[in-house]
C-alpha cells in the first residue's frame, strides 16, 4: 500500500533525433530497425530492434529525412522506398505541435 503523497511514478524521457527536444517517451513516435533490417514506424513502441524517436510533427520528420538523421540513429542506410513510406506517414501529422506559435497570415 503506497503512501499518499509518496514518490511519483518515473516517466521515461527520450530525445527527438531531429530537433533534440527531450519529451516523455509516449509523446514521441518510435521508428525501429528490426533484426531483419526492416525500418518501420513502431506505433506501440514495443517492437524489438534499434529505435529512434521523432516528435509527432511534420517538421521534425522532414528534417530527420533530409539530413539523414534516421540513418545515423538506426545505424543503417534507408532506401528510397522506406524514405517515401516514412514521408507518407509524416503527411498525417500536424505541421507543428504548437499551433499557437504560427503567425496569422
Amino acid at each position: 500500500m503506497g503512501k499518499p503523497g509518496g514518490r511519483r511514478k518515473h516517466i521515461p524521457q527520450r530525445t527527438c533525433v531531429a530537433c533534440r527536444t527531450v519529451r516523455p517517451k509516449r509523446a514521441l513516435i518510435r521508428i525501429v530497425r528490426t533484426p531483419e533490417e526492416e525500418v518501420r514506424v513502431d506505433e506501440k513502441g514495443k517492437q524489438s530492434g534499434r529505435g529512434a524517436y521523432l516528435c509527432a510533427q511534420r517538421v521534425c520528420w522532414e528534417e530527420a529525412l533530409k539530413r539523414r538523421r534516421l540513418d545515423t540513429a538506426l545505424r543503417t542506410t534507408l532506401d528510397e522506398a522506406t524514405i517515401e513510406a516514412l514521408r507518407a506517414y509524416a503527411q498525417s501529422l500536424p505541421e507543428r505541435l504548437e499551433e499557437t506559435d504560427a503567425s496569422p497570415e
